[in-house]
């Protein structure tokens, strides 16, 4: 068994204000992820994109915590909010989903590029291959609060988590960063450039396509080991809420690859 290490969940506090390694991690993701598609947007001549970049980076970020905050209350705990809809926005108590915010992000960054005629797939795609970088960090995160913590297990890296009760439990935040962060992100970021060389088997939207069957797939199967939601408990008594929606999430994805091989045709809005 391994020690858990604890970490206060406060970085440090000036007065009454408190910056959280959370929302720190969070930030950071932010971060990487508009330098890292601004130097895309460079190598890829996308110049459409580069007229309305910091625009959009606006709409993103507010679409990833509008979708986050609403995908949590709709999926995880409904009853709850429908009793105390004044706790909605309260975002800083904690309760964010992943599923909500990968909606948010897409419904934000469809409508803006639909207003801004700019090819949605290609900005889409510039997006996805820096999303895990965020996505590690963010489960970083839940491992210093001691959230999100697995299943019981007796394998020799198993922790004693706070809030877990006194059994080892698989430290699943880890291992989400690791796969969901880490291995999604270097798949990504090396074949990136696919839909900007040979559009004929890689079309826009496919490094979008990619990014939403990894994630499903990986969060599908860290969910075997990751302790269900107390709240939601298994979905008809067979899988977890995060299941159901990354199965979605894999359906999505192949879906949207099929269709855009199939409506392939030169790109007019996009070099």
């Amino acid at each position: 068994m391994l020690s858990y290490p604890d970490i206060d969940p406060v970085l440090f506090s000036l007065g009454p204000l408190q910056i959280r390694w959370y929302g720190l991690m969070y930030l950071l993701g932010f971060t990487a992820s508009y330098f890292l598609v601004k130097r895309q947007i460079a190598a890829f001549s996308f110049t459409q994109l580069r007229d309305q970049f910091e625009n959009l980076n606006v709409v993103l970020i507010l679409s990833v915590i509008v979708g986050g905050r609403l995908g949590y209350v709709l999926f995880y705990n409904l009853p709850y909010y429908l009793e105390h809809p004044l706790e909605i926005p309260a975002t800083w108590s904690g309760g964010m989903s992943f599923h909500g915010a990968a909606i948010g992000l897409l419904a934000g960054g469809l409508l803006f590029c639909r207003w801004q005629r700019i090819n949605f797939l290609a900005t889409a795609d510039l997006y996805a291959a820096t999303v895990p970088i965020g996505l590690g960090l963010g489960r970083i995160g839940n491992f210093i609060n001691g959230e999100l913590f697995g299943r019981p297990t007796t394998l020799p890296w198993g922790m004693v988590f706070p809030g877990g009760g006194p059994v080892t439990r698989h430290p699943s935040q880890l291992y989400e960063a690791l796969l969901e962060g880490v291995a999604l992100f270097a798949l990504l970021w090396l074949v990136r450039k696919r839909p900007w060389q040979n559009r004929r088997w890689w079309p826009h939207g496919s490094i979008l396509s990619l990014f939403l069957v990894g994630y499903g797939l990986v969060r599908f199967g860290v969910e075997f080991v990751r302790q269900p939601d107390p709240q939601v408990g298994l979905v008809f008594s067979v899988v977890t809420m995060g299941q159901l929606l990354s199965g979605v999430m894999v359906a999505g994805g192949l879906g949207l690859w099929l269709w855009a091989a199939v409506r392939r045709r030169p790109d007019v809005t996009a070099p």
